[in-house]
Parts: structure tokens; sequence; C-alpha cells
């Protein structure tokens, strides 16, 4: 890796870090210590908290104006995100150069995978801000606490919560290329009942996937439908039942390699998808509090169906069915003053059904295939002296297929000068069972006999200061870290007993890098935020850039409160150049690309018309900026949309 730049990098964020009470450059800060779940599984300060995370609340969430929950997650330190076109598309999340199927989606405490997927990754296009109250993006390998397939982070989403009373908010926005957006929810506690339900629609026309700068024209339009629900009865004082649902239903259209010429282009080929989450859990508590369970039982399934009309009669070119049914244990033992140990057990089974109905040449069985992973992982937690916090944990898995592993963690957070210098260290393990596909289908190591497939692995660790100045409404950090991944799985096209190609553990590849976050409330009208990400990740197997991932990454948002309440600010997002690849039909090759850097900027406002009722807008992309995340796929220009939000 190119070490040079990188201490280039750090010696800047020190430079930057040691000039710092000089400074006014920032965002606003939070007098008080933002409370995080997904770092522990349980709630925590984040001054004690030893890893990297980024909390998003309700009050960030609905000040960007995001109908999308990448767009929030791109403005996060060390996440980059990806997508093939517009709203719907395709999309894709790296967090500190990791692989977008090797980071954990959980939402309302149930892990999100798809195992229909050739690589069990999740598609985040379908993931719209909704009724989701908070977001957590945490950074770096934590397979300790939450098992397979976190090995680059986790995104934790947490829907609102039913409050006091009866209450309820609705919502209309609407704007450029046809785009609508409704979504309303009401809920309340009366007695031991609490309830809140949720639903939402959006649609818009897009833009062609296909990138109009090389011919695109034909739009693909997109439509999402989501609900979700949160039911709790407390039987006693200390025991409380807890049921969540949520489910979305979306149909895009999407260009590809068109049949029969086989060349990107437009296409009339489309999609629908059905996701399906479920938990079911119970609360108690003994020895007075002392020790706090939870057992629960969970499902997924996700249902993906891809057709393209110009096949004629059977145009069904790809079908795909994921399931996850889970039970799980977890305890939370206070040990003595300072000290908590979080412990637990859990099983899974997947499966996955799929086919490609359009592609068979006679009669040709679906895949059917399921797997099964056990779980047991330990973890303590203490003060040991003043204000320094010490993490340790380990975590044993057994699969079905590849046998036992085992992952450990630690991490430190030491608070000094009275909370407004903290320091933190951690290292992590991280893995990701092989897929179902990979293990199963027909080129898979189990229907092939080849070696067996070991899970992927990864090490990571971070460094970091965090300085608060100006009595706490500035602060600055800076966050160095690094990650080796190893077993990579991969599709090979020549391997010993597999005359079609199959699946092999010969991947090895690694990221490093920093991270710097600032913040400010120079007056008290006027906030700033900015944040500033390298990272250099690289396969180490031929030593070349990783796709699609930006070396430099870089957030700054200014927001300001004029005297009659409006409030105005202004967003800019710039990337740096990356690397991708496209397969030529023509030579039958791959050929290497290199993705232009670029600054996007928005406009947002908002304004309160009564206590009730707000008006808002927003222009994005002001300048109609043209960019690609990825290769000849389109990105959305100038567009200007308006809505009124409501409570009740």
């Amino acid at each position: 890796m190119p070490k040079l730049r990188l201490r280039k990098s750090l010696l800047l964020a020190g430079a930057a870090l040691v000039a710092a009470p000089g400074l006014a450059l920032a965002q606003q800060t939070q007098p008080n210590d933002e409370i995080v779940v997904v770092a522990n599984r349980a709630p925590d300060p984040q001054s004690k908290v030893g890893v990297s995370v980024t909390v998003l609340d309700a009050g960030a969430i609905q000040a960007s104006q995001a109908t999308v929950v990448t767009d929030l997650l791109q403005q996060v330190p060390g996440i980059s995100v990806e997508r093939n076109g517009g709203e719907g598309q395709v999309t894709s999340i790296f967090i500190r150069g990791a692989d977008s199927d090797q980071t954990l989606v959980v939402v309302d405490g149930v892990p999100l995978t798809d195992p229909g997927t050739p690589s069990s990754g999740l598609d985040f296009s379908n993931l719209l801000t909704g009724d989701i109250s908070r977001i957590e993006a945490l950074r770096g390998a934590q397979s300790t606490l939450w098992g397979s397939q976190a090995m680059g982070g986790v995104v934790n989403i947490v829907t609102a919560e039913p409050g006091q009373g009866v209450s309820g908010e609705a919502s209309a926005e609407g704007g450029s290329r046809g785009t609508q957006y409704y979504r309303a929810a009401v809920g309340g506690t009366e007695g031991p009942i609490s309830l809140r339900l949720a639903g939402g629609y959006y649609a818009t026309d897009g833009i062609s996937a296909f990138d109009k700068a090389f011919g695109g024209h034909e739009l693909d339009g997109f439509r999402n439908s989501a609900f979700s629900g949160r039911l709790g009865y407390a039987i006693t004082p200390d025991v409380q039942l807890d049921l969540r649902g949520y489910a979305t239903h979306s149909h895009v259209a999407f260009d590809g390699y068109d049949t029969p010429t086989f060349t990107f282009g437009d296409d009339a080929e489309f999609g629908i998808s059905d996701q399906y989450v479920g938990y079911a859990g119970l609360n108690f508590g003994l020895f007075a509090g002392a020790l706090k369970n939870r057992l629960a039982v969970q499902y997924t399934d996700i249902d993906r169906r891809l057709y393209d009309p110009g096949l004629g009669v059977n145009d069904e070119t790809f079908y795909s069915y994921g399931a996850a049914e889970r039970v799980e244990y977890q305890g939370v033992w206070s040990i003595a003053q300072g000290y908590r140990a979080i412990f637990g057990a859990q099983y899974e089974r997947t499966s996955i059904t799929t086919n490609t109905p359009a592609y068979d040449f006679g009669p040709t069985p679906p895949l059917k295939a399921h797997a099964e992973l056990a779980s047991g992982y330990a973890q303590i937690e203490g003060e040991v002296i003043p204000g320094l916090n010490l993490t340790a944990g380990v975590r044993q898995d057994q699969h079905s297929t590849f046998g036992g592993h085992t992952t450990g963690q630690a991490s430190a957070a030491w608070s000094l000068n009275g909370g407004n210098t903290i320091l933190r260290a951690s290292f992590g393990q991280g893995f990701k069972a092989p897929s179902l596909y990979q293990l199963y289908s027909a080129y898979g190591s189990q229907t092939l006999h080849l070696a067996s497939l070991r899970p992927e692995t990864d090490n990571s660790w971070d460094l970091g200061v965090e300085q608060h100045f100006r009595n706490r409404r500035a602060m600055l950090s800076v966050t160095y870290f690094g990650r080796d991944t190893r077993d990579l799985i991969q599709f090979l096209g020549q391997l010993p007993g597999a005359p079609f190609g199959g699946y092999a553990n010969v991947g090895h590849a690694g990221a490093e890098g920093v991270e710097v976050q600032a913040q400010a409330q120079l007056t008290p009208a006027l906030s700033l935020t900015a944040n500033y990400t390298y990272t250099d990740a690289e396969d180490l197997t031929d030593h070349t850039a990783l796709l699609r991932r930006p070396r430099n990454r870089a957030n700054l948002t200014a927001s300001y409160d004029w005297p009659d309440k409006l409030t105005m600010a202004l967003a800019v997002r710039y990337a740096g150049d990356s690397h991708d690849a496209f397969f030529d039909t023509n030579t039958f090759s791959t050929v290497p690309k290199v993705l232009k850097p670029y600054a996007v900027v928005d406009l947002r406002a908002s304004y309160p018309l009564t206590s009730r009722f707000e008006l808002y807008g927003r222009i994005e992309n002001l300048f109609d900026r043209h960019y690609e995340t990825a290769y000849q796929y389109g990105s959305l220009g100038r567009g200007g949309f308006v809505g009124v939000r409501a409570t009740f």
C-alpha cells in the first residue's frame, strides 16, 4: 500500500488536532453523552465506548430530508455508497473498504441478510427512512457480538417507539422526476399496552440506469411500499412482551445486458421484491433487576423476481427466496458498580430456493439448500480506574458445513480532562460464513466435492482521539484504522474438478486510512459539521485498488437558523477518483476504468407554519453535476422537492 500517502494524511490530521483550539470549523455537539446500543448490544454512553460509532438521531434524520437510508450513510465518515443508477437500483455500501456483503444490517434487533443472493449480501436500495428514529453506524469488525457478516461493520436501524398517550404524524412530499412520498404513523401507550403502526409509499419516474452520457434515455422508475409495527405488553413490571414487524414491497425497472446482443444499454427489464421481518421477544429481570434477560424468535425472508419482457412468454429470468429463522437468548448482568457482563446464545437456520426459468433448457429443478449455525458469546466491561473503560469478549460459532470458528475483540475508552478528551482503541475480529449459493449451487464446493470452503475472516483495529473545545461547543476527532481480510471466497473460471468454474478461498484484501471529524456551534444560529476520510483499500493478491471505493471522501454542512424560524442548510459531498471495471462483450475481457472525482451541493430549508405543521424543501445536486459511482450507470441530476410534515 502507498504508505507515504497515508502518513501524509495522518500528519495533516494530527496537525489539525494540534491547531484545533484556534479553529472554528465544524458541527453542533450535544452537551450530554449520546447513548449507543450497537457497540455492546446494550445501552452505553458514547464516551465509554472504545469502538467507532456514529449516531444519527431523529432530529438529524429529519433535518437531512433524506428519503433513502444510504443518502444518510454516505454522510458518515468511513462509509462510501455506490448505486447502479437512480433510486431503487442495486445499492452497495463499503465501510472502511470492506465489501458490501461484509456489512451487517440490523432492523429493530433483527439481522437483515439475503440468503437468496450468491454472496448473501443485502441490496440496500429498499431501505427508506420511513418511520426510522435512529441509525447507528459501527465501523470495524464486530463478529464477537453480532456474528457472521459483521466484518466491515454494523448498521443498526431502529424504528420509532410508541410515546405516552396517543399521537401521530404524517408527511407528504413531491418534486422532480414525478417523485412522490407519503408516510403516516400513529401510536401510544395506554396502561400496560404500547402500540405503534406506520406505513409509507414512495414512487418516482427515475432516470435511465444506463448513463445518459453513453446514450441512455429510457426512464427506470421505482415504487416502494413499506409497513412497520410495534406492540408491547407489560405482563408485570419486570416481564414485558415485545412484538415487532416490518415489510416492504417494491417494483423497479433497470437496464442491463440486453438479449440477444448482450450489450449493456437501455433495457425493459424489471424486478419485484417482497421483504418481511418478524420479531417476538420476552424481556424479564431477575435478582432485583441485576440480571436482564431477553428470549426472542426472529424471522426474515426476501422474495426477489426479475423479468425481461423481450424474451417473450417465458420472461422470468431469475427468482430467489431466501429465509432465516433464529432463536436467541441474551443476558446483561450488572456484576458490580461499573462492571457488566453481556452473554448469549443463538441458533440460526438459513435456506435458499433459486432458479433461472427463462434460461433453463428443459425441466430444471431449482436450487434448494439450507445451513445451520449455532453460536455462543460473552463479553465483560468495566471501569477499571476513573474514566478508563475496558471491554473484552469472545464468540464461538459452529456451522453445519465448515465446523467451528472463534472470534474475539477488545477495546478501551479513556475519558480525560473532565470528559473533554477521549482516547479510544479497539481490535476486533470478523467472519462471514460461506453463502448457500457458494456451497450448494452448480458451482458450489459441496456440489462439486471441492475443498471445503472456510469462512472469510478479518482483523481490524483503530486508534483515535476526540477533543472538545469552547465548553463543548466544538469538537475535533482523528481516528486511524486498518483491516486485514483473508480467505475471501471468489469464483474461479478455471478450477480443478470444476469444468465450468467454482468457488474457492483465494482472496486477500486490506485497507488502512484515517477519519477526521469536526463540528462546532459558531454562534447560537450557525453550526458547521465536516468530516474527511482517506481509505487505501487494496486487493493484496495482485496489489490493485478495490473497485468503487474512493480513496478520498469529505462532507461539509453549514446550517443557519434565521430569526423568523426559517432554517437553511448547505451540504457539500465530495468523492475523489475511484477504480471500476466492465466486461467488454466485443473482446470478452474485463476493461479497467477510472471514475472521475466529483462534488455535489444540496440546499435545504424548513419553516414551521405552526407548532404542528412544518413546510420544507430542498434542491439536490444544485449545480447539476454529472458523476458516476459505477461505470456507465447514471446518477441523479438537479432536482427540487417540497413537502409538509404534521404531528397530532
